[in-house]
């Protein structure tokens, strides 16, 4: 076994009618799930925040929600209160298949900063603790699915890649913010990082 599907994120606040909704969010549920039925492995992730989590605009005031700020590790947009801890919208979409999970990583459990991928915090330095286990089982090979396209997705990707992974996101199975102009850099970023897109 050397390869495994990484899906990001697939949870209600990020699904249409949650309250970070990704346009379409729901729609590549179905596609994932029929891709797990053939994945050797199967890693899933899940932002994970405390209530007044800093990346939420509530935790700021005088800032809205997609205003950006500097925090001590650099650049962070400010979020609608999203994926907390325990609630309906933390909580994976209901029609996603968990049981074929052998992993679920939780991310955003610090209070203090932010983590869009599933390999390290925002600061690019704290470890999730992803990688190790994928060392450890001999995995290789990733291949990347979920939301956002260019948050989550994007980061995990560049991430992995960075790490020596071989990396594939599947861009039919993901959907994007695309916040100004955000999915384009995303792209560039992830070819430039040596990430498959398909």
């Amino acid at each position: 076994m050397t390869h495994a599907l990484i899906v990001i994120d697939v949870q209600n606040d990020f699904c249409p009618g949650g309250a970070l909704a990704v346009p379409e969010g729901d729609l590549i549920v179905g596609g994932i799930n029929a891709l797990m039925d053939t994945a050797e492995a199967v890693i899933l992730t899940q932002d994970w925040h405390p209530a007044g989590h800093s990346s939420f605009a509530s935790s700021h005031p005088g800032h809205a929600a997609y205003d950006m700020i500097d925090m001590s590790y650099g650049p962070q947009a400010l979020w609608p209160d999203h994926c907390i801890q325990g609630s309906h919208g933390a909580a994976f979409h209901p029609d996603l298949n968990v049981e074929r999970a052998q992993m679920i990583v939780r991310k955003g459990y610090r209070p203090g900063i932010d983590s869009y991928s599933a390999f390290f915090e925002n600061d690019h330095t704290t470890a999730t603790g992803l990688e190790g286990y994928l060392r450890t089982r001999g995995i290789d090979t990733l291949t990347l699915v979920g939301l956002a396209t260019d948050f989550c997705v994007n980061f995990s990707a560049v991430d992995a890649a960075r790490l020596g992974f071989d990396v594939t996101v599947r861009l039919d199975l993901c959907r994007a913010i695309d916040l100004d102009g955000s999915l384009a850099t995303a792209k560039a970023g992830m070819k430039d990082a040596g990430v498959t897109l398909t």
